[in-house]
């Protein structure tokens, strides 16, 4: 008689490992800002460990599926709930972005992991994450779940709540990690791993965060695990590059800064930056590099050893550079600029915050309006288009600031870049925002489009000031290409939804006349958004004084309207 099998358990299991990206749910999806750089970085750490180790990009497909909007954004219907055609609409859609659970899970139970470490950034976002570790705990259940990212580093008690989550890694986790697996591996105490929680004797048990003191002792990012045609730009592949950790500024909005709960600012070397740039490029025909930096120009000394390097490893076919976060603009001078023109920079994206001295002294945001003026003047010189950053409806900010910001830029040759205020856990507002009881009660809420707080900004003014700044851009591209916006009439009449820029055109023209914004569904119909009336009137009423700058061209003086 045969004896019967030996159920096999975890520790059985071959000791390789897989990282997961989950999928997003959010009104719309930026796709070059989430290529999963930290889980390349992690998984480098893991094989120098001798863990054999996989990424399952969960949103790296095309795939994306419209659902209802969750029962606690039922708030957001009115503001964002009908479908709009124009050139400088919002979004009207909640949707599903990356593959299903089920699929994710069916891949899992195809590998079958010793671990599987799963990714969790954003607050906003962590339903999906904790989401993906139940169905990987389902289809799987003989892998060990360990989360990691801003949400369990903050909340590891929440995110250990969920039973298909054994494990959270808090800080970042290159190290602790394959400490982790070790553990489990060699079946030690998990009580001497750093920076994890886990549950132990019907207890939590919390450790620390743990932070990387050097990061040019860390690996290079396995991002040929990534899967990068799907990250592709007009053909090329799309890289993220990280150079630094951490921020050194004060902001009360960051979730990295001085104020904040995280680690000191950290900068990696510029050899070991221009190695990982070198290794992609042995690989990749690249056309694009995003510096995840706000702090790429701190150290003079240091962007331009960055500049000149990448000229000599792209010579003449120069991909296009970028440091989308925004850069700081006091690190910005005429040599400088110079530099990041001929390595490949197009277009300059500045971080201000605001124009209003009293925010600035509350956001303890440093003040860079000068210096931010300057760069702009600079950039004009130089031929380099700029994006100028503010924040909206934050704790105690009123809509008249924030409109003030709006026709600041509108006098400015910049585009407008204007985020909506969400509390960042960790932060100094974050913690504002507790005391005065205004953080929104679920975790879901904690973004941007979720217009998060109703406090001396109100949500109509917020998603306002949305519109107001969308519309901007649209007269600034419109000023650049011809030059003027003719007048034109009000009218109740059917438009082509095909051509959206005539009618994006018509209903500018209408809302300068009256200050009502409309948006056009996809039958050409016309309807009103809602607004608050009286900051479009006070927003047309100002223009009316001002010279209208386009990104390159200007001035539009109204009487040309």
């Amino acid at each position: 008689m045969n004896s019967p099998k030996k159920k096999q358990n975890a520790a059985d299991k071959p000791f390789n490992i897989l990282l997961v990206q989950p999928p997003i749910e959010e009104f719309y999806l930026t796709r070059k800002r989430t290529i999963p750089y930290g889980l390349a970085s992690i998984c480098a750490s893991l094989e120098a460990n001798g863990y054999p180790t996989q990424i399952l990009d969960g949103l790296a497909t095309d795939k994306s599926k419209s659902i209802a909007y969750p029962k606690e954004f039922a708030y957001l219907s009115p503001f964002y709930g009908r479908e709009d055609v124009t050139l400088f609409s919002l979004f009207h859609q909640f949707k599903h972005f990356g593959y299903s659970y089920e699929h994710i899970g069916t891949r899992v139970r195809d590998i079958k992991p010793f671990l599987v470490g799963i990714s969790s950034l954003f607050t906003a976002y962590c339903n999906q994450a904790l989401e993906t570790a139940r169905i990987i705990k389902k289809f799987y259940p003989q892998a060990y779940i360990a989360m990691g990212g801003h949400h369990p580093t903050h909340f590891p008690q929440e995110v250990l709540g969920c039973r298909a989550v054994d494990f959270v890694l808090r800080g970042e986790g290159e190290d602790s990690l394959a400490i982790l697996c070790d553990a489990l591996k060699n079946k030690t105490d998990l009580d001497k791993v750093p920076g994890i929680g886990f549950r132990k004797n019907k207890k939590i048990i919390i450790h620390p965060p743990v932070w990387i003191k050097n990061l040019n002792q860390l690996p290079l990012p396995k991002l040929d695990r990534v899967r990068q045609s799907y990250y592709q730009r007009n053909k090329k592949a799309a890289i993220t590059m990280v150079s630094s950790r951490g921020c050194p500024m004060p902001c009360s909005y960051c979730s990295v800064s001085t104020s904040a709960s995280h680690a000191k600012f950290r900068q990696r070397d510029v050899a070991d930056v221009l190695r990982e740039i070198k290794e992609q490029a042995s690989r990749l025909d690249i056309g694009f590099i995003d510096f995840e930096d706000e702090n790429l120009a701190l150290d003079k000394k240091w962007i331009l050893a960055l500049l000149a390097g990448l000229n000599t490893i792209f010579k003449e076919k120069k991909p296009e550079l970028r440091a989308m976060n925004g850069l700081y603009p006091p690190s910005l001078d005429r040599e400088i600029m110079t530099a990041m023109r001929g390595a490949g920079f197009k277009t300059i994206n500045l971080s201000i915050g605001s124009f209003s001295k009293d925010q600035l002294t509350r956001f303890k945001r440093p003040d860079v309006r000068r210096d931010h003026d300057r760069a702009l003047d600079l950039a004009q010189e130089l031929g380099l288009t700029c994006v100028s950053y503010v924040i909206a409806a934050a704790p105690g900010q009123s809509s008249t600031s924030s409109l003030n910001d709006l026709l600041c830029l509108a006098q400015r040759r910049t585009l407008v870049g204007l985020s909506i205020f969400y509390p960042a856990p960790g932060s100094l507002d974050y913690g504002i925002c507790q005391e005065k009881g205004l953080l929104p009660k679920y975790f879901s809420l904690m973004r941007s489009t979720a217009l998060p707080l109703d406090d001396t900004t109100k949500r109509l003014a917020a998603v306002t000031l949305l519109r107001l700044a969308r519309i901007l851009n649209f007269i600034k591209t419109r000023i650049d290409i011809h030059g003027n916006i003719p007048l034109g009439e009000n009218t109740s009449e059917i438009l082509d939804p095909i051509d959206r820029e005539s009618i994006s055109l018509k209903l500018v023209q209408y809302f300068l006349q009256d200050g009502i914004i409309r948006g056009v569904d996809k039958k050409g119909k016309l309807y009103a958004h809602k607004t608050d009336a009286d900051l479009c009137q006070e927003f047309i009423k100002k223009i009316k004084n001002l010279p209208l700058m386009g990104v390159e061209k200007g001035p539009l003086s109204f009487p040309d309207l």
